[in-house]
């Protein structure tokens, strides 16, 4: 097993199961002991875990950038899938819909396999390979790779966005603040979704409520700029009273 597929591995178990022991970790992956505590010592260098007698925990603000799309996309996974299914009964046939590339667009993909002639672009590669799956045309942004969320940004990305005219919008942030901020940890990403907003006519924030009171250090608008907000529970009503404010 290569060393990048092991400590996604490990993230994975972690995630599953903060209380595991290294020596149950070597059992799941099947390599030694001392290959187990090497790996936690480089993932609690880099911030991702920390490390204490026996074993690791993980370290949720590292994980939010640091942990790879593969383990990010079953977080919150059941939440993200009722999301997905609410924000579908907002698209019809023959729209143009574009996603960014977070995991909670990669979810809504499975509720729009029923629709005829959809469009759909995305800025993120596993969406684009699951929208292709289900036989859905399908147009991806390109641009720079972020390699832990398999998102494409930057100026070539954004170029293409600006010529792209949409008929809705869906996207995520990484935290969405009590007075109704849309919130971001990466700089390039908030870019690309501020330049989506550009591009569409409708514009759906996808937010779990994990991500309810979060505050980033990057701004990507007020809810009150954005025609709705979809989540798993009740939007916290300040949020909720804000929201399309600017747009009516």
């Amino acid at each position: 097993m290569m060393i990048s597929e092991r400590h996604r591995k490990i993230l994975e178990e972690l995630n599953r199961d903060p209380e595991l022991t290294v020596r149950e970790l070597a059992a799941r992956l099947c390599v030694s002991e001392p290959t187990v505590r090497r790996d936690f010592t480089e993932l609690h260098r880099k911030g991702i875990i920390t490390k204490r007698y026996g074993g690791a925990i993980l370290n949720r603000v590292a994980a939010d950038s640091e942990i790879p799309f593969l383990l990010r996309e079953h977080e919150k996974s059941s939440a993200k899938s009722e999301m997905g299914a609410r924000a579908a009964e907002l698209v019809s046939d023959g729209m143009v819909v574009m996603l960014d590339g977070s995991t909670s667009a990669y979810h809504l993909v499975p509720y729009l396999a029923r629709y005829k002639d959809l469009l759909v672009i995305t800025s993120g590669a596993k969406t684009a390979v699951a929208l292709a799956e289900a036989n859905i045309r399908t147009f991806c942004t390109g641009g720079q790779m972020i390699t832990n969320s398999f998102s494409y940004v930057g100026e070539s990305a954004e170029s293409f966005v600006r010529k792209i005219n949409a008929d809705i919008l869906f996207f995520s942030c990484h935290g969405l603040t009590d007075d109704g901020m849309m919130t971001e940890r990466i700089i390039e990403e908030a870019n690309l979704r501020m330049t989506m907003f550009g591009s569409c006519k409708k514009k759906i924030l996808l937010c779990d409520s994990s991500k309810f009171g979060k505050t980033c250090f990057y701004n990507m608008g007020s809810v009150a700029d954005i025609d709705g907000v979809i989540s798993e529970v009740a939007i916290p009503v300040p949020v909720a009273e804000k929201v399309g404010k600017n747009r009516k």
